[in-house]
């Protein structure tokens, strides 16, 4: 499948452009200050998300050029939803395990599937996942732009 394709070859231009960050130990902390938690999320943007949206998030990472749709600019979330961010819609779209038909064809990963995949399958996992994801929506709320 072509979105396949895309999908493995961002993750290994990615790699090679050193965009990986090495995860949290599982016993580590969740982050306190709302500094701690847009850092937190910063970095988890890094690893999974700049290769296609860019460092800027302004959807012009490496991979953008060989995407169908183009990675979208991540910083006007909010300026195309009237100024307010969906943090819950946001976490759903990041998710992606449950398809949202308004959204049309996705050929962003699942990352709630793939954030799984990488530990035992558990309540405790299904947390980490679902917190990782609340991290990246705090970061990308915190870059939005008018």
């Amino acid at each position: 499948m072509r979105s396949d394709r895309i999908w493995m070859g961002g993750a290994l231009l990615a790699l090679a452009l050193g965009c990986a960050t090495q995860e949290a130990p599982p016993d580590a902390a969740a982050p306190s200050t709302e500094s701690q938690r847009v850092a937190a999320g910063r970095a988890e943007y890094e690893t999974y998300c700049m290769a296609c949206h860019g460092i800027d998030a302004d959807g012009a990472g490496p991979v953008a050029p060989y995407t169908k749709p183009p990675p979208s600019d991540l910083r006007k979330i909010a300026a195309r939803r009237g100024g307010v961010f969906p943090h819950g819609a946001v976490e759903a779209w990041i998710d992606g395990r449950d398809p949202i038909a308004a959204h049309g064809s996705r050929d962003m990963p699942i990352w709630g599937a793939a954030f799984r995949e990488e530990s035992e399958i558990d309540q405790v996992t299904e947390t980490r996942v679902r917190g990782r994801i609340v991290l990246l929506v705090y970061y990308l709320e915190s870059i939005q732009q008018p």
